[in-house]
């Protein structure tokens, strides 16, 4: 019963499914065996999603096959505003038909210039005012060894902090930073969670305790840890499983490393540009970060990244950090129109308060399904973990039992969040609508079992698939790539994200079933 927009304000258009013709098929899968045969191994997405998109608009891409699909995969986060966004496109062909150079290193351009005064019309006020701005290699994990090398050249030190589960890319540096590194010189950190939370307590103790390991590894003089160089962290783990990191803690952070004259580098790659329902995550809580790490949806679906940081970081010697390709005019001037619409039509609130509603009816189907063990994510940054089931449960209505392996969700003054009434499939047919809900969200506290259940990423994958088979594009996160995740674009409409939680719903109930009967 798909339902797409084409672009916002457009009218929706019915997905059917119709047969391939048999040219269609074969070009498609032509182009698929041709990729397997001739691209690397260390290919990703391909594997999981066999899709050859010809065509995208919106929330929508279009397959080679003829199939039409909701993306909320969105690019890894890169297309805040969707495919091709009208005002994107025309900021791009206003550089094309100027005759501006496209390629020029680091020179001045009326483009660049325009870019860094919306970036700084964006930014915290507290950094803005005292900001310089280093433009990388195009990808973010660029921006974070350039991070890396600043403070270490700013405090002459060497070491960095980092969190467990963080994810800051796949150079050498950044892999060092992140949950799978090997050979490092970084101390690695317990970041707060409450369903799988490191302590076995969650909730507020659980992000205190984590606070006090930290200050306990910096202040031992037989912690093995010196004084680093820096420590990073991200205001909501994306890869890591989609964790906010609670705002009381955050602060905490802020003030340990403030104490103790450590630059805090906060990665705003993923979570910036209103993706969380703030311009930037780390307005959630109110800190001011001393270097800020940004790429993705900066670039308005084109390569670009940069680095912002307090002027008296500012000790580079001319060339300490350079890339051919740091003076990308066309990503900078879809950056600067993606950035500036962003802004003006109140996306990042539009994020807060959808994205708790998505959240409010996914934790309904949590109820109904005991294979979802917990739902959490702040904006439109959305994770769904999957769990083993329960020995005993079996197929049928009424899969899950309330409290069984997700979390307790309350809202601030304590009270049980949400309706006492099953909303489950069904109850994700109706319209996700918007209301005035405090785009806080909700407080999870830990669940009502002694341990969370296993994680289950088979049942992830088969999520995934079923949600493919739907039309519905998904990505896999978390430790054991069982987290379901959402990103979709900011200009998703409610009709958008009624049709997104139904296919999601029909997906988890299809696999559900499966796995009940012991299938795979």
């Amino acid at each position: 019963m798909a339902v797409t927009e084409t672009a916002p304000g457009e009218a929706m258009a019915e997905h059917t499914p119709v047969e391939e013709p048999s040219a269609t098929r074969s070009a498609h899968e032509g182009i698929l065996r041709r990729q397997s045969a001739r691209e690397s191994a260390a290919r990703t997405y391909a594997r999981a999603l066999p899709i050859v998109p010809v065509r995208a608009r919106g929330l929508t891409i279009e397959g080679a096959d003829g199939r039409r699909y909701l993306d909320c995969l969105s690019g890894a986060g890169t297309l805040a505003l969707g495919h091709n966004h009208p005002v994107v496109l025309e900021a791009i062909r206003k550089v094309l038909d100027s005759g501006a150079p496209l390629h020029v290193l680091d020179l001045a351009t009326p483009v660049k210039d325009a870019f860094i005064t919306e970036l700084f019309r964006t930014l915290p006020p507290s950094l803005a005012d005292h900001a310089r701005v280093q433009f990388c290699g195009p990808a973010g994990t660029d921006a974070v060894e350039a991070a890396f090398k600043l403070v270490r050249a700013a405090t002459g030190r060497n070491g960095m902090l980092a969190f467990a589960g963080a994810y800051h890319g796949m150079t050498s540096g950044a892999l060092e930073a992140s949950g799978d590194a090997f050979d490092v010189r970084v101390a690695r950190l317990p970041y707060p969670q409450d369903y799988r939370c490191p302590f076995g307590v969650g909730g507020p103790h659980g992000a205190e305790l984590a606070a006090r390991w930290t200050e306990s590894v910096l202040d031992d003089p037989k912690s093995g840890v010196p004084l680093p160089a820096g420590m990073i962290l991200e205001p909501v783990q994306g890869e890591g499983g989609v964790l906010p990191a609670p705002d009381a803690w955050m602060r905490r952070m802020r003030r340990i490393t403030a104490d103790r004259s450590i630059p805090l580098i906060a990665d705003e790659v993923q979570t910036g540009v209103g993706r969380t329902g703030a311009f930037w995550a780390v307005e959630h809580s109110g800190i001011t970060p001393d270097v800020m790490v940004l790429s993705k949806a900066i670039g308005g679906s084109l390569p670009l990244a940069v680095v912002v940081y307090r002027d008296d970081l500012d000790v580079w010697e001319p060339g300490a950090h350079a890339g051919t390709f740091r003076g990308n005019q066309l990503a900078m001037a879809a950056g600067t129109a993606t950035m500036a619409y962003v802004r003006e039509n109140g996306l990042t609130e539009r994020a807060a308060t959808l994205g708790a509603r998505m959240l409010d009816q996914l934790r309904g189907l949590s109820r109904e399904f005991s294979v979802i063990g917990d739902v959490r994510g702040r904006g439109l940054m959305i994770g769904i973990e999957m769990v083993e089931m329960v020995e005993g449960e079996g197929e049928g209505e009424g899969w899950g039992v309330a409290g069984t392996g997700g979390s307790t969700v309350l809202d601030e003054t304590g009270r049980s969040g949400g309706s006492d009434e099953d909303r489950g499939a069904a109850g994700l047919l109706g319209s996700v609508g918007l209301s005035s809900a405090d785009d806080a969200g909700p407080v999870v506290m830990p669940g009502s079992t002694a341990s969370p259940r296993p994680a289950s990423p088979e049942l992830a994958v088969a999520v995934q698939r079923e949600c493919l088979r739907r039309g519905l594009i998904v990505e896999l996160g978390g430790r054991h790539a069982s987290v379901v995740r959402l990103l979709p674009p900011l200009t998703i409409t409610d009709e958008q994200a009624t049709a997104v939680l139904d296919r999601l719903a029909d997906a988890v109930a299809a696999v559900a079933r499966g796995h009940g009967r012991g299938a795979g």
